[in-house]
């Protein structure tokens, strides 16, 4: 009974329906991942092909966040929450019956339509519930949470192989849609003053975000950090299972341990950041990021030890700044939550669509390759981050002393 009281008082249920929603990407995604080696046995197609599963859901991800955004913004979080969320547990169906590659890809399009509603919808409901500093901690809690997606969702997608059909991995992500449709539906509308712009408005929003330079330098700085991260979750099936050898049980341990970085990062920031200014920290983790990527360009490391540790370190720096960086985007604007917060995760999956899809070409060393384009990303972060700290509103620099 105490440890229910401590747990409701640490996690209360919003913050739970938040990660939950919060967590549609990466469960949509990691869970299947060690699929796509049987799927291209299975189907007999190559693997450019069988990726397209992965680039085209994160490619309407991103095009339906900029939809749902403004929408939000207009109608209110919850009667667009309903909509995308129904849409992920129909495309999740469709998913499961899917008889062939194009099936597949089709049903991943639609998932990809209905998660982007959860993700727009997450830091837009943040933004109207709570203030700077607060908010900056309900990130830092939603990120703890979300963080066991990617570690669990590949090593239970690895048992389902294991024990039963491929299907039964979308049958699973219906279940997760329907209580999340369930908690949407009983959350409160969190938008107290909504809008009702047309669609000349909805575009202005979006012109607005565009014109402020605080806003987009910042979200141009940070977004280039994806490229490594979204690169080797995309590519991590073919250079564990096909490459390496290991089977799918084992692929999803391997992908468990990188995901574990995930969960450690956020605590360790919410403890540093208290006495450390967000704006100091960040460098540091970009120059973690670019260590890491230095390593996976050494030959003489034994594998896997020369994937897995490098990428450990780095998926560690990448979520260790993520949390912050998410809180000082949003601190640049007073208007438009949820054209924001869309066009923020936009960036940020536009990337992740892009590196996956480079990341599936028929490189000759994938490892050599994923390193140097964390170094070629990470460089640009480091060069841009001192022109985007200059434009930072003096408030926002000083929101991590606080975690």
């Amino acid at each position: 009974m105490g440890l229910g009281r401590i747990l409701r008082e640490q996690f209360p249920p919003i913050i739970l329906l938040l990660a939950l929603l919060s967590a549609f990407p990466p469960l949509a995604t990691d869970m299947y991942l060690p699929a796509l080696p049987l799927l291209q046995r299975e189907w007999q197609a190559p693997l450019v092909t069988i990726n397209l599963s992965l680039v085209i859901f994160f490619a309407t991800y991103c095009v339906f966040l900029l939809v749902y955004g403004p929408l939000s913004d207009r109608y209110g979080r919850r009667p667009p929450l309903l909509v995308g969320v129904g849409l992920f547990i129909v495309s999740c169906l469709v998913c499961a019956a899917a008889q062939s590659p194009a099936m597949l890809i089709c049903g991943r399009f639609l998932q990809g339509a209905g998660a982007s509603a959860a993700s727009a919808m997450v830091f837009a409901i943040c933004k109207d519930r709570f203030s700077g500093r607060q908010r900056q901690r309900v990130f830092v809690q939603i990120g703890a949470i979300v963080a066991a997606a990617p570690m669990f969702a590949p090593v239970l997608g690895g048992w389902i192989l294991t024990l039963a059909s491929w299907r039964w991995i979308f049958l699973l992500q219906v279940c997760l849609g329907i209580g999340a449709f369930v908690g949407v539906f009983r959350m409160e509308e969190s938008l107290q003053q909504q809008s009702a712009p047309g669609l000349v408005q909805v575009a202005s929003s979006y012109l607005r975000l565009f014109r402020n330079r605080r806003y987009m330098l910042l979200l141009l700085t940070l977004s280039c950090t994806c490229l490594p991260v979204f690169a080797f979750i995309g590519g991590s099936p073919d250079l564990y299972i096909t490459r390496l050898g290991f089977d799918e049980r084992q692929f999803g341990y391997l992908f468990g341990f990188n995901s574990l970085a995930f969960v450690l990062a956020p605590l360790t920031f919410s403890r540093v950041a208290r006495h450390v200014p967000v704006t100091r920290l960040l460098p540091w983790a970009f120059i973690g990021m670019l260590a890491a990527s230095l390593l996976l360009l050494c030959r003489w490391i034994p594998l896997p030890w020369r994937l897995t540790l490098p990428m450990f370190a780095l998926t560690f720096a990448f979520s260790f700044c993520r949390p912050a960086s998410n809180n000082l985007i949003l601190e640049q604007v007073d208007r438009d939550a949820g054209a924001a917060s869309s066009l923020m995760v936009f960036f940020y999956f536009m990337v992740g669509a892009l590196a996956m899809w480079m990341f599936s070409l028929d490189w000759p060393d994938k490892i050599r390759t994923l390193g140097w384009m964390g170094v070629a990303a990470v460089g640009c972060t480091l060069v841009l981050w001192p022109v985007a700290k200059r434009q930072l509103r003096p408030a926002a620099g000083r929101e991590g002393r606080d975690g």
